[in-house]
């Protein structure tokens, strides 16, 4: 996936949103195996259909072993591209790191294979943040059903756009009873867009004209996209506006005598990618009247090294934003040197996921499981 010239960078950051998809072909790190005859819990691949949906899911559900006894649940919902149960990206599996930590200490997980991946069905290219939600309260339905859960005890989970894709639930599902982010969304889609973009654009290795060149094609492919987002005809409009910056930026690179020019925009993949409905729907996304229908319990933990869902904006709008909803029960940390993985890292790039040997932050899990003791939802 990833291209070794110059001109890579861009094909990168543009045409994904909150996550590059990274490649998954690497082999595990050794801190992350967990050997399954020695766990505290049972692990279950489990299929469950959605009432309203009508898909069915493919999911692994782990119970911890105690006899007769019923636990309190948690959904994980995942960020985005179309990702496994065991949330696996680059070598590494977040969602199995997190049930593992989780299920030991007494809290039943469900990790859902995402549509059309695994044993679930469903098309992922065609759903948006939207639908992801409905996912999520599928699952919620299908845990209730469960004689081993605490009903009204269920929280969710969500790592990167699941950040929206658990708000979007919360905010429709009365029932649910917390919510945590793990470098979650809780910016407008088209605001995302634009931070991220920046913050990758500027920690890559090229030069400051370049870094330059591509803020300002992004930022008016984006503003392109948000105003010609509900339009027939946003992929032409698109195109048309690429060609005329592109004239006046070739006149640019003439005059500073640039005699081999590594940039490309990738204008026609990125203005397909644009017209799907997923993207129309999510540069167009606005937590706030979301989050102020959410009020039920938030933590929020972001790693202050991520340069897909920017901590400090993020976090602020957690609290902010819910408080409009007069909801006074969140809490918000940011985590030392952690990327968007929550994995230790030295560049913190995209490209350095797959080398780093950790598994998921020790550090986060131990966050998570203190605030649900503080909630009684776990003892």
């Amino acid at each position: 996936m990833f291209l070794k010239r110059k001109f890579f960078f861009i094909q990168l950051i543009i045409i994904v949103f909150l996550f590059a998809n990274v490649p998954v072909a690497f082999a595990q790190p050794a801190q992350q195996r967990v050997n399954v005859n020695t766990v505290p819990y049972q692990a279950d691949s489990v299929t469950f259909t959605g009432k309203h949906t009508l898909l069915t899911y493919g999911a692994t559900i782990t119970i911890p072993a105690n006899g007769n006894k019923m636990f309190p649940a948690v959904i994980l919902v995942s960020g985005t591209g179309a990702q496994d149960r065991d949330g696996t990206m680059a070598g590494h599996k977040l969602f199995a790191d997190i049930a593992n930590y989780l299920s030991s200490r007494g809290i039943i997980v469900l990790r859902i294979d995402d549509r059309g991946v695994g044993k679930s069905t469903g098309d992922y290219s065609k759903a948006t943040t939207a639908d992801f939600s409905d996912d999520v309260l599928e699952a919620f339905n299908y845990l209730k059903t469960r004689p081993e859960v605490i009903s009204n005890k269920i929280g969710i989970m969500g790592h990167s756009e699941g950040g929206a894709s658990c708000s979007l639930a919360a905010s429709r599902a009365p029932g649910i009873a917390f919510l945590v982010s793990i470098a979650g969304l809780a910016l407008k889609g088209y605001d995302a867009l634009i931070i991220q973009n920046r913050d990758l654009v500027n920690a890559a290795p090229i030069s400051d004209i370049d870094k330059q060149r591509y803020n300002s094609i992004n930022e008016l492919m984006f503003k392109t996209a948000l105003q010609y987002a509900d339009s027939a005809s946003m992929e032409q409009k698109l195109i048309d506006v690429y060609t005329q910056w592109k004239k006046t930026d070739d006149e640019a690179v003439k005059a500073r005598h640039i005699e081999f020019d590594h940039f490309r925009f990738p204008i026609y993949s990125f203005a397909k990618q644009a017209s799907s409905a997923w993207y129309r729907y999510f540069i167009k996304y606005d937590p706030a009247p979301v989050l102020e229908k959410v009020n039920i319990p938030i933590l929020a933990l972001n790693g202050d090294k991520d340069l897909m869902v920017s901590y400090k904006e993020n976090l602020a709008n957690w609290k902010v934003l819910s408080s409009k909803g007069r909801n006074t029960k969140v809490t918000t940390k940011i985590i030392a040197g952690l990327n968007h993985l929550f994995l230790p890292c030295e560049k913190c790039t995209t490209q350095e996921y797959p080398t780093i040997k950790d598994s998921f932050s020790p550090q986060a899990l131990q966050i998570i499981a203190d605030w649900l003791k503080r909630l009684k939802v776990l003892e």
